[in-house]
């Protein structure tokens, strides 16, 4: 999978947004690092402001998350709730990040997006 447009930019990191019942899902793709990082935290921010039940962020199709990607994550987790924010299906890259970073314990992490969207909130 190419992380790069065919005339050589990068793709944008939000690839999508369901809403699905009372919940949100956001589709990241790519690497999403300083460069980027913005970006899901707007995005994150317009649907915290709508308070949906629950937001899942899918980072399966993620490869590669910095720091300023992990800060737009846990601002997002702040403006939704603690619980009001799930990740879904990190790969070993993005995992590891979060393993590293600390925060693996302090976000709710499933192995895939239906799996987040039926666990209790």
């Amino acid at each position: 999978m190419s992380r790069e447009l065919s005339d050589g930019l990068r793709r944008p990191p939000v690839d999508g947004v369901e809403r699905r019942d009372a919940s949100v899902v956001v589709r990241l793709v790519g690497e999403i690092d300083l460069y980027n990082a913005h970006e899901v935290g707007s995005v994150l921010g317009e649907i915290a402001n709508e308070r949906p039940g629950r937001v899942v962020v899918d980072l399966s199709e993620v490869e590669f998350v910095d720091s300023t990607a992990l800060g737009a994550l846990i601002e997002g987790r702040r403006q939704l709730g603690e619980s009001g924010l799930v990740l879904a299906a990190p790969g070993p890259e993005v995992r590891r990040a979060l393993e590293v970073a600390g925060l693996i314990d302090h976000f709710p992490v499933s192995d895939s997006v239906d799996a987040a969207l039926e666990s209790p909130s």
